[in-house]
C-alpha cells in the first residue's frame, strides 16, 4: 500500500485496463466491445505517459552542456503515445464501419444473434 501513492498513474492505468478488458469480454453489443477496447487503449497511453514523466524534469534539449540524463523527460513514450493514438483512432473508425455493415446485413449488434444468423446462412 505504500507505493500506491507513488505509482498512482500506473495503478489507475491497470484499473482502467481491467475495466476495458472485462467490458470487452462480457458485453454482447459490438459498440460496447469497442468502447472497452478504447478504454484499454487509453489505459496503455496513460501508463506510457506516466513512465516517461520525470517530476521536475525538463525537455531533453541540451542548453548549457551535458547534464545528468535523469533530469530530462524521456521523449520515447510521448512518441509512442502519439503514434498509438493515431493507430487507435484509425482502428476504431474502421471497426465502426464494419459494425455498421454488420448491422445493415444482420439487423443486430448482439454478437450472439449475429453468430447465429451467420451459421444459418451457411446451411
Amino acid at each position: 500500500m505504500g507505493n500506491l501513492g507513488v505509482n498512482f498513474y500506473e495503478s489507475a492505468s491497470v484499473i482502467l485496463f481491467g475495466i476495458g478488458f472485462m467490458n470487452l469480454l462480457l458485453q454482447k453489443n459490438l459498440i460496447k466491445k469497442f468502447i472497452g477496447l478504447n478504454i484499454m487503449d487509453t489505459a496503455v497511453f496513460l501508463f506510457l505517459a506516466a513512465k516517461g514523466f520525470v517530476f521536475g524534469g525538463s525537455a531533453p534539449i541540451i542548453v548549457d552542456g551535458i547534464t545528468d540524463a535523469s533530469y530530462y523527460v524521456n521523449p520515447v513514450p510521448a512518441g509512442l503515445v502519439l503514434t498509438g493514438i493515431v493507430v487507435a483512432v484509425s482502428v476504431t473508425a474502421f471497426s465502426l464501419a464494419l459494425v455498421q455493415r454488420l448491422y445493415q446485413h444482420y439487423g443486430s449488434l448482439n454478437m450472439d444473434v449475429i453468430m447465429r444468423k451467420m451459421k444459418e446462412e451457411e446451411h
